[in-house]
């Protein structure tokens, strides 16, 4: 008996589970230059090859000193300059303080900088350098490797990299990386009522939006994307359809034909060429999804309603996609926050709903719905910057009540 044959609805908990527990890693180790890096994932530890700061330096444009040396007066006289670059190494001169630039080294003999602001400089052609504050040992210098030391661990293995990453690798003079190649996914849709954007529209026919969305999903992923376009109610088609995705791919994705409908030939043809588990999921909207095993690759059915294709996107395959690809992925945090309307709710599923979330006047959360709420809405999503996640066991919610919000995150802005 087959999941969509058994009685009740899967909790997405468990189905999320079951997703995380049947993927494995599809990828191999391939190096790729900085340039290349972003959004990639990590293949091994990133260990850095220096100290950061590499040596002392001064934190502002001022003086630098020897702390101990100054003396009751609080006047020293100029010995030289130092600005950022410099790779000669001078020492201080006993009794004498140096004019520093921001990021130069440290030199010799000095253990504080003085910010340019709290001095006052002679006009004398020898010049003299008052101190107008007291100045203790340390003030505006960065120690060497205060930031990164040497042999440590900066960045762990499975991490998707992002600017920041890019930044701190160039910063330690890293200018290639380990990381796990580009997981091949290949998508299509499938439905005859479905015509391409920009094609006149007859009586019956709607556009492939579906795929589309998934697409721009998929390209912010480290994911090569193998478009296959839309395949027609077809038997054959369908299944020349999956022989050549599975083929070509490491994760095949179709939006619409996973319902039982008499033209959904998708489940006949998974029957017969891989080991596919067709689930009623808990959850709404998204309750028909679809996951299993082809010959070479993963299947993932996603609902042909548009915001149902995009929230088990959203919720379920990117735990597919990321475990498969050795992205240590982070699903979005969920936090409190407080109705502002009333929400329809019955018990029985996870419910979705897109939600847009503010700060009111004293500082707390508060989320309002952004209308109806139907899976083929697909205008309530682009105006949300949340999901108003409403527990399965949870009834209606009034005004006031405190809800969960998962804020939009990273694939899906």
């Amino acid at each position: 008996m087959d999941c969509c044959s058994q009685p009740g609805l899967m909790p997405i908990e468990q189905a999320k589970s079951l997703l995380r527990d049947s993927t494995e890693l599809k990828t191999k180790i391939q190096t790729v230059s900085l340039n290349e890096a972003l959004n990639r994932v990590l293949a091994e530890d990133v260990v850095s090859p220096i100290n950061i700061p590499p040596f002392d330096n001064s934190a502002m444009d001022g003086y630098a000193i020897c702390a101990e040396q100054m003396p009751n007066n609080n006047t020293l006289p100029l010995s030289h300059k130092v600005f950022a670059g410099d790779t000669q190494q001078i020492a201080l001169e006993a009794g004498h303080c140096v004019r520093i630039m921001t990021g130069a080294p440290l030199p010799p003999g000095c253990d504080a900088v003085e910010m340019q602001e709290n001095t006052e400089a002679s006009e004398d052609k020898e010049q003299q350098i008052t101190f107008k504050k007291p100045i203790n040992k340390g003030k505006n210098v960065r120690l060497k490797g205060e930031d990164v030391k040497q042999g440590q661990v900066v960045i762990p293995a499975n991490t998707r990299l992002n600017s920041s990453h890019i930044g701190l690798l160039a910063t330690l003079g890293i200018n290639t990386i380990a990381v796990q190649s580009l997981l091949k996914v290949a998508l299509f849709s499938s439905g005859d009522e479905l015509i391409q954007p920009g094609k006149p529209l007859k009586h019956g026919q709607i556009y492939d939006s579906n795929r589309f969305a998934i697409r721009a999903l998929l390209a912010k992923l480290p994911v090569e994307i193998i478009d296959l376009g839309v395949i027609a109610d077809d038997k054959q088609l369908v299944t020349d359809a999956f022989v050549k995705a599975d083929k070509m791919a490491d994760i095949v994705i179709c939006s619409g034909g996973v319902s039982v409908g008499e033209a959904d030939y998708t489940k006949l043809v998974l029957d017969e060429i891989g080991n596919i588990n067709f689930w009623k999921l808990a959850i709404k909207p998204g309750k028909p999804f679809a996951f299993g095993q082809l010959p070479n690759s993963y299947f993932i059915g996603l609902p042909g309603n548009p915001v149902s294709a995009y929230v088990t996107f959203y919720k379920l395959a990117m735990l597919v996609i990321s475990k498969a690809c050795g992205w240590a992925y982070d699903e979005p945090l969920q936090v409190q926050a407080i109705s502002l309307q009333d929400f329809k709710k019955s018990p029985g599923r996870t419910d979705y709903q897109r939600g847009l979330a503010s700060i009111n006047q004293s500082g707390q959360l508060q989320v309002s719905s952004t209308g109806a709420q139907g899976s083929a809405i697909f205008t309530s999503l682009t105006q949300a910057n949340c999901f108003v996640v409403l527990e399965q066991d949870r009834g209606r919610v009034s005004a006031g009540e405190m809800v969960t919000i998962e804020m939009f995150a990273d694939p899906i802005l």
